[in-house]
């Protein structure tokens, strides 16, 4: 059972924030904090707050890491499949449901951005079977980063919360009922 009396959620909407900052430091590709953010957001904002953030992040960004590509629509898109995925989120603070959240996330942002690389590339990947098993190929190393980023931005996120909803602000905090 969580706290649902408040859609005011001044903590959340902070380690949102600074999560948020971090994508403009300096990063190794695909390690980046806007994986975790969606899956986070999707846990612990609610309405529209959750679903805005990763967007507008990601839209106020690009144009300072590096802009837009074909690819733009499809990793817009996997960041809105992770902030559904955080949506069942909202009640636990188990670290292994997190982490499997986690996990599904970084694995379907992996499939959906590479197949965009592929549709949007024929200069690169011929689009045939093979062409899209040779990017999906090429991008493993990519995978493995994102894995990474997404476990280690969630562990804070979600770490962080936990203990300054128990300390500071106690409005947020998630009651887990013993099962």
């Amino acid at each position: 059972m969580h706290n649902t009396k408040s859609t005011s959620r001044p903590l959340a909407l902070g380690l949102t924030a600074v999560a948020a900052l971090a994508r403009l430091l300096p990063h190794l590709p695909n390690f980046a904090p806007v994986g975790a953010l969606s899956l986070y957001g999707g846990g612990r904002l609610r309405g529209w707050q959750a679903w805005i953030l990763p967007l507008a992040l990601m839209a106020v960004t690009d144009p300072l890491v590096g802009g837009y590509s074909f690819v733009t629509p499809f990793v817009y898109a996997a960041f809105l499949v992770n902030v559904w995925i955080g949506t069942h989120l909202r009640g636990t603070e188990n670290p292994l449901r997190i982490g499997g959240a986690v996990a599904l996330g970084s694995l379907q942002f992996f499939i959906v951005t590479n197949f965009g690389v592929w549709l949007g590339s024929a200069f690169a990947y011929p689009h045939t079977l093979a062409g899209l098993a040779a990017c999906y190929t090429a991008a493993i190393p990519f995978y493995g980063r994102t894995l990474a980023s997404d476990l280690l931005y969630s562990a804070a996120l979600f770490g962080l919360h936990a203990w300054l909803s128990r300390r500071v602000a106690r409005a947020e905090h998630i009651a887990v009922q013993a099962a």
